[in-house]
C-alpha cells in the first residue's frame, strides 16, 4: 500500500463553520498527514499555489506534499481519509453522489458567511468543547 502524500488545506478562517472544520481536523491529525493555511494570511501565497484569493473563496482547495492541486469535494474526501475517518471519506469518494456533494458544495460556499452566522457559533462551541475531553 502506498504511503499517503501531506495534504495542505487552504480555508476561509473569516468563516466560523470553516474554522469549526478545521478545528475538527486539526484534533483528528494524529498522523500529521494534513496542513492547514488561511487563505487571508501571510503564509498563502496565491502565485506559488496557483489559486487566486478570489478563487479559493469560491471553492475548497487542496495541495498535496508534490505539488498537485484538488478541488470541491474531492479535498474533503482526502482529508478525512488521512483524519482516520473512513466512512466520510468513503462518502465523499462515491462518483455517484459527487454533482450533489459538488453542487452543495458550491451552494456553500456562495453562501458560507450567512450560513455561518446561524450555525457557525453552535459549530464552533461544539468541536471546541468535544476538543477538551
Amino acid at each position: 500500500m502506498t504511503p499517503l502524500q501531506k495534504l495542505t488545506l487552504f480555508y476561509d478562517a473569516a468563516c466560523p463553520l470553516c474554522r469549526a472544520e478545521i478545528l475538527f481536523l486539526t484534533a483528528r491529525n494524529q498522523q500529521g498527514l494534513l496542513d492547514f493555511v488561511d487563505i487571508n494570511s501571510e503564509r498563502y501565497r496565491p502565485e506559488q499555489v496557483g489559486v487566486s484569493c478570489e478563487q479559493a473563496l469560491a471553492a475548497m482547495y487542496g495541495q498535496y506534499a508534490d505539488g498537485t492541486l484538488i478541488s470541491g469535494v474531492e479535498v474533503f474526501s482526502a482529508a478525512y481519509q488521512r483524519a482516520g475517518l473512513s466512512g466520510l471519506a468513503w462518502l465523499f469518494s462515491r462518483k455517484s453522489l459527487r454533482p450533489v456533494l459538488n453542487w452543495s458544495y458550491r451552494f456553500f460556499a456562495k453562501n458560507r458567511h450567512a450560513i455561518s452566522k446561524i450555525f457557525g457559533p453552535s459549530a464552533l462551541w461544539l468541536v471546541k468543547r468535544t476538543k477538551q475531553k
